[in-house]
């Protein structure tokens, strides 16, 4: 392997951001990309001539609830690192595009509100990166709010998520009184001013704990900071890499991303810590990123990216090899060669040409159709990775066409709208009333919301009874085609033609399975 392959290799930090809703995850995201001077101003709307400024959150439904429905792509350097930074959906209803997300990256940073402590939707995402064996690395964040005890928080971590905490930092007060943080790895004081919104903070280093200015910053509290490094240095564990690595301990750092305290302690560490392109299974065998042919998935399809043009972006993850502009790929799936002229890397919804990609690295090329979700591209190897689920959904509803004119217009939106993955999409074998079926109410008001405003299509959404989803498939794995008995009025088929039943009791869907010995009946199923 050459010694620029290697390196572009080990440079790399590809890793996705998950929390519970509000605990902060957008916001630390902007002022990671502010210290890599990947923006001029965290949470500006507007560009100023002479100034870049983004925001992660960029669909309307999203700027207009404040909330994260989509995983937005985006890379930036710092010092001499590249990351590739995805920040994922946090509301449960989307969840289904943070587990793939997940499969996507090397690592994990978990943003912890420190007022509230471990949530109900941060122990789902983490019981994700544990099937993925992905390290995470924690931050608990709105230390300048009501928080917890610093000590506690680590307690109701480790209680919680059955991870073992080692603090990396230590936060100097909370709520008014958060003045920065101790790095417990250089034993230095870091001492924070706020600056103007949206800017870097000001920021002092100071000497050891025994430095004479600590005692003039921090005043009466310097003696109760020394006691709990103390504690904390004398309790907690070292490091471990590989218990790192294998999800049984989390580096801990403290901070507040609204006002930039300890975000860039953070950021420092997070280049050392988290590991490099890892290793991808396939059905096959084991892909390596040193590999030198290229192979890549796709976990992601977006649409309308851009509203202009009415385009759809597939998100492929390079596992191996190096990608360059013009290069010809092997569509595994379809057989098909595939030559990448516009193939795109990401800043949110902006973008821009790639040259060259290395493993670790998220390209974007054009789909018009032919491009699913778990797609694996390569230069010719038939290769298939493994570990992207698809979950039965939880809620059914019709959908009611407000103009019968923009049946064709809907029948498209919906196709598009749900190849994103953020819902599905049901055809009965009997009618012609598609059923979309999604984890949560909110995403029934995003697909409506999108398909008026990117389709100009107007629909409703109506409850059903129905509750209990069941993929049908054969010994193999693949969609059955012959089935025993006959149920056609449970019968559909979603968005990829896999055939599936859908009723309303548990009882019943047990019925027809006992009724058809020979078909497999599954709420949870690997995409290919």
């Amino acid at each position: 392997m050459s010694p620029d392959r290697q390196r572009e290799i080990q440079r790399r930090r590809t890793f996705a951001i998950i929390s519970h809703p509000d605990a902060g995850k957008t916001t630390i995201t902007e002022k990671l990309l502010l210290l890599g001077n990947a923006i001029g101003l965290a949470g500006a709307v507007k560009a100023k001539k002479a100034q870049r400024s983004t925001r992660s959150d960029w669909l309307s439904v999203e700027k207009e609830r404040g909330i994260s429905v989509s995983t937005s792509v985006m890379s930036f350097e710092y010092r001499g690192m590249a990351f590739n930074l995805l920040d994922t959906p946090g509301h449960n209803d989307f969840s289904e595009d943070t587990y793939r997300t997940l499969t996507a990256v090397d690592a994990v940073l978990m943003v912890i509100d420190a007022g509230r402590g471990v949530q109900a939707q941060t122990r789902k995402l983490l019981e994700v990166c544990r099937r993925q064996r992905t390290p995470v690395i924690t931050f608990f964040n709105k230390l300048d709010m009501d928080a917890l005890d610093p000590l506690a928080l680590i307690d109701d971590l480790e209680s919680e998520l059955g991870m073992r905490c080692v603090p990396m930092t230590w936060p100097l007060g909370s709520g008014r009184n958060f003045q920065g943080v101790y790095d417990l790895r250089d034993h230095s004081v870091v001492f924070y001013r706020a600056a103007e919104r949206g800017r870097p903070s000001e920021r002092e280093v100071v000497g050891g704990l025994d430095d004479p200015r600590i005692d003039a910053l921090i005043e009466t509290r310097v003696d109760t900071l020394r006691e709990e490094v103390e504690i904390v240095e004398m309790a907690c564990e070292d490091l471990d890499p590989a218990r790192f690595a294998r999800g049984e301990q989390t580096p801990v750092f403290y901070g507040s991303a609204l006002n930039n305290f300890g975000v860039r302690e953070l950021l420092d560490c997070f280049g050392e810590l988290a590991p490099p392109p890892q290793p991808r299974e396939t059905r096959t065998r084991i892909v390596m990123p040193e590999d030198g042919e290229f192979s890549g998935f796709v976990f992601k399809i977006q649409a309308n990216m851009d509203p202009r043009h009415r385009d759809r972006m597939a998100f492929i993850r390079v596992c191996s090899g190096h990608f360059h502009r013009g290069m010809s790929l092997h569509h595994v799936r379809t057989g098909k060669p595939m030559v990448v002229r516009n193939a795109m890397t990401f800043f949110a919804r902006d973008r821009s040409i790639v040259e060259t990609a290395w493993p670790g690295d998220i390209i974007g090329i054009p789909n018009h159709g032919t491009i699913r979700i778990a797609d694996t591209f390569t230069a010719g190897e038939p290769l298939e990775f493994t570990a992207l689920p698809k979950f039965a959904p939880e809620l059914f509803h019709r959908v009611r066409l407000e103009d019968p004119m923009a049946a064709k217009a809907l029948r498209r939106g919906l196709q598009q709208l749900c190849e994103e993955g953020a819902a599905q999409l049901f055809r009965p074998a009997i009618g012609s009333r598609y059923i979309v079926g999604a984890l949560g109410l909110l995403q029934f008001e995003v697909i409506a919301a999108r398909l008026r405003e990117e389709y100009k299509v107007g629909v409703s959404f109506e409850p059903t009874p129905l509750r209990i989803c069941r993929w049908l498939l054969d010994e193999d794995g693949g969609p059955a085609t012959r089935f025993d008995r006959p149920f056609e009025h449970e019968l559909y088929e979603d968005e990829r033609g896999t055939p599936c039943v859908l009723t309303d009791t548990l009882h019943w869907a047990e019925y027809l399975a006992e009724k058809n010995p020979s078909i497999r009946f599954v709420d949870t199923m690997e995409l290919a």
